[in-house]
């Protein structure tokens, strides 16, 4: 009887840490909008509904970006595609793309994208029309690693200038970024590493990742070993990621979702890189345009999207996170669809996000 008892209470115990964690995880986009009015120096966001500023919160700290700064690799590509400066039916090599592919490092997006564009490889070869919406539908970034080249970084940076961003950081090759501790400090790990690297100047920081670049280009071994990826070392590579303000991304948005600021040569080739949610016939069905990128690390949480609906409604959200414990980070991804869908479709949701969050 004894041993019965003691079954049936581990059995609740078990059945009530069950039931927490359901409610923990569970998607809610509650838990988004009070994650972000409960932990503000974790958070920035700017809400913007048919260009009336809705909320408003940190809006001018710059933080870590993540994947969410490929939009602005994907302006590059439309704009040179737009121009003839490139040729987005150009054929590449799988094998060139796996020069900057290095296993465990993505989440399994690039496996993901060459899985998903099977039918469309010949001979091996891919198009760089696919590469450039595999960056963003996947967010492969041996994809972003390899356009960064094929468009230039001096380019590439330089459209930050012509878009007018006041606070965005250089942006680098984000794949080789990952191999600067083991490059610049080769005897060193831990605590004696970490502090190595955060004495590095953006500029030697950024100089190594062009040495890397190349090394990763001429040789296949090089990326074989990464060295030191503790939390510790990730926090570091975490936070020298290219950064900015949501003030910048919703600039971005704007004038994505405006179909005026871009010609339309170069407005068509962004649509078809960055619109890829209007291949699902529901979400065509009340969206005329729409676009976003998200980006993650273990400690950050970005996006930034645009729609207009059906009706003309025009919204413009980007809102970013850093310094997210594992299970933070875990709980608002879980909730994030949510809380971007009722952004977008309910009135209430967006007044209660007015209410909750116009902060300076």
């Amino acid at each position: 009887m004894k041993i019965l008892i003691g079954l049936g209470i581990l059995l609740g115990v078990i059945v009530l840490i069950a039931a927490v964690g359901m409610y923990y995880l569970s998607p809610n986009e509650e838990k988004v909008l009070d994650f972000i009015k409960n932990n503000p120096s974790k958070t920035s966001i700017l809400l913007v509904r048919n260009d009336t500023v809705l909320a408003k919160h940190n809006a001018d700290k710059v933080m870590p970006l993540a994947s969410t700064v490929k939009i602005i690799i994907a302006i590059e590509y439309a704009a040179q595609a737009a121009s003839g400066q490139i040729n987005p039916d150009e054929k590449v090599s799988l094998e060139e793309l796996d020069k900057f592919y290095v296993p465990n490092t993505d989440g399994e997006a690039h496996p993901s994208w060459l899985k998903s564009v099977k039918e469309k490889v010949q001979n091996n070869h891919i198009s760089i029309r696919e590469i450039a919406k595999g960056m963003i539908a996947y967010s492969s970034n041996a994809n972003t690693e390899w356009l960064s080249e094929k468009l230039g970084l001096d380019r590439i940076n330089q459209r930050i200038d012509s878009l007018e961003l006041k606070n965005h950081t250089p942006i680098y090759y984000i794949v080789s970024s990952l191999f600067v501790g083991k490059e610049a400090f080769p005897m060193l790990k831990g605590k004696a590493l970490e502090e190595k690297l955060k004495a590095l100047t953006p500029e030697q920081y950024i100089g190594f990742t062009r040495e890397i670049h190349q090394k990763l280009f001429t040789d296949t071994t090089y990326k074989r070993e990464v060295g030191d990826m503790s939390m510790e070392i990730q926090k570091v590579w975490s936070d020298n990621l290219p950064s900015a303000t949501v003030t910048d991304y919703i600039s971005i948005l704007k004038k994505i979702n405006s179909r005026t600021y871009f010609d339309a040569n170069t407005q068509a080739y962004l649509d078809e890189v960055m619109e890829f949610l209007l291949e699902n016939p529901a979400n065509k069905s009340w969206l005329e345009h729409a676009g976003m990128k998200g980006g993650s690390t273990a400690f950050v949480l970005t996006k930034a999207l645009y729609a207009t609906d059906k009706k003309g409604n025009k919204t413009e959200l980007a809102y970013f996170i850093n310094d997210l414990s594992i299970l933070e980070s875990i709980r608002i991804r879980l909730s994030m669809n949510e809380f971007e869908l009722k952004v977008l479709t309910n009135e209430n949701f967006r007044k209660k996000i007015a209410s909750s969050l116009m902060m300076p």
